[in-house]
């Protein structure tokens, strides 16, 4: 940073009155004059830990000290997120977690905000596991080690992060790197923290470890741990599967940029496949994102031209012309008015427009004699979907068959029958099984390649014996049908 930082210290408290007063004055006097503000937020406590902080405040002992009193308990999760919305409308810099029961050392702040004032991390975690044994030594209960150190390891393997500890309390944030996450939508429990380390990783934020001494003194524990490791496990879980596609964006807030599907057996990968059998031309890739297909589709000696709503990055250098246009809008001029295209590539896009049949009609017009359609849809009679309606639990996800991008659902009779009031005829048709290769997207724990085998294997007896039911993706080569024109 250019200036000093704007240090700013949460306190978050609950019936902490024996400790409040001791907490603050372990302050390093040195560190004191560094600070900007304290903020002592008493979640509505059951005893006067609101007055002993207002005691602490009018005693000035050279630290710039609010205390709140919150009208209702807003839970250790909910406690933080005032706290840390606080910090970001005073314009602080950097904000660290202090727990007002002492069980963390407030000697140690300097050592907490080193990192970020270095610009070496935006996250800093106080680690009691950085040191061997000093966990034990300092106190803490054999059962909550060994809970500790396999949660961890289980977070870890399934986020992609690489910390020695996800357990504790004493954290340090760049308030920019929190004002860029969702935060607010977070539980308002002690799974809080994994929450927001989760929502803090996949943004990109940096995250170092200092080591902490352990202290466990006479404070009440109101952590439920069974509740609690079932709580931090299901996050994880959930912001993998988000990583995957599945779910809202809460913890892995995803980009409106499509990925490419490497997976040899993906719907991508069969197109390429059929494309590689027809000859080259002219081609038309409509709703091309980033322009992954079509980079392939010229290294097969294809001249491409792309259609996206938005241009991705790289998409330009990969096309060898690229249209921005809204396909709601119909078919752009610099494609109607262009000459006719040997092969028509509409991967994953007829879900995303509103009339796709005035799209399929258009089509005709500029596919030259002799010329190829290809199309791939998302199949809406496909298990998951079936599963999650019967379950009442319709809703949108952020990839996959119920992308929240998606305004029209296929199965493969509707499909068909678009197809064929829209004048076209069907060469060939294939089905796609589930794309095992998202499963890798996040983390170091991705699917060992026997297991995605087994699973590969099973899913594909079923999309051979039940294709609308596992048939993930539906596929089709097109030609216009002879002697019928679609309906206008």
């Amino acid at each position: 940073m250019d200036r000093q930082p704007r240090i700013g210290i949460l306190v978050v408290a609950y019936n902490a009155s024996s400790t409040l007063r001791s907490v603050l004055a372990r302050v390093p006097p040195d560190f004191r004059p560094r600070i900007t503000a304290v903020l002592v937020s008493d979640d509505h406590s059951a005893d006067n830990t609101y007055d002993v902080g207002l005691e602490v405040q009018r005693e000035d002992a050279g630290l710039s000290i609010t205390v709140v009193r919150q009208p209702r308990n807003l839970g250790y999760g909910g406690n933080q997120k005032f706290g840390y919305r606080w910090a970001i409308d005073h314009g602080l810099d950097i904000v660290v977690m202090l727990h007002g029961d002492g069980q963390y050392a407030p000697e140690l702040l300097a050592d907490i905000v080193a990192p970020i004032e270095a610009g070496d991390a935006d996250v800093v975690m106080g680690s009691r596991m950085l040191t061997a044994g000093a966990a034990r030594e300092g106190g803490m209960p054999r059962y909550k080690f060994v809970g500790n150190r396999i949660l961890t390891r289980f977070q870890n393997t399934v986020s992609g992060l690489h910390l020695s500890e996800w357990h504790s309390g004493y954290r340090a944030f760049a308030t920019e790197a929190l004002a860029s996450i969702p935060f607010s939508q977070n539980s308002d429990g002690f799974d809080f923290d994994t929450e927001v380390l989760l929502q803090l990783h996949h943004s990109g934020a940096r995250v170092a470890e200092v080591p902490i001494p352990t202290y466990y003194g006479d404070e009440i524990c109101y952590v439920d741990g069974l509740r609690y490791a079932y709580d931090v496990v299901a996050d994880v879980l959930r912001y993998r599967l988000q990583r995957i596609g599945f779910g809202s964006d809460s913890l892995a807030v995803g980009s409106s940029a499509y990925e490419r599907k490497p997976d040899e057996l993906s719907s991508h990968s069969c197109l390429l496949e059929w494309i590689s059998a027809l000859p080259a031309g002219r081609a038309l890739d409509l709703g091309c994102a980033d322009g992954s297909i079509a980079l392939d589709m010229r290294a097969a000696g294809h001249d491409v031209t792309g259609v996206d709503v938005v241009a991705s990055p790289e998409v330009k250098e990969r096309v060898d012309r690229f249209v921005e246009a809204d396909l709601d809008r119909g078919l752009p001029a610099e494609v109607l008015d262009g000459p006719p295209f040997d092969l028509i590539v509409a991967a994953d896009v007829l879900e995303h427009v509103r009339q796709p049949d005035a799209i399929l009609r258009g089509l005709h017009d500029v596919l030259a004699p002799g010329g190829r359609l290809l199309v791939s849809v998302p199949n809406f009679g496909h298990w998951y979907p079936r599963v999650r309606v019967v379950l009442g639990r319709f809703d949108y996800d952020r990839r996959g068959i119920l992308d929240e991008g998606h305004v029209r659902f296929f199965t493969r009779r509707s499909v068909e029958r678009v197809l064929h009031r829209t004048g076209w005829h069907v060469l060939r048709a294939d089905v796609t099984g589930l794309p095992f290769d998202v499963a890798d997207r996040g983390g170091t724990g991705g699917l060992s390649a026997s297991l995605k085998t087994t699973i590969g294997r099973i899913d594909a007896l079923g999309v051979r014996a039940r294709p609308t039911l596992f048939g993930y993706q539906l596929l089709y080569e097109l030609e216009p049908a002879q002697g019928a024109l679609p309906e206008r």
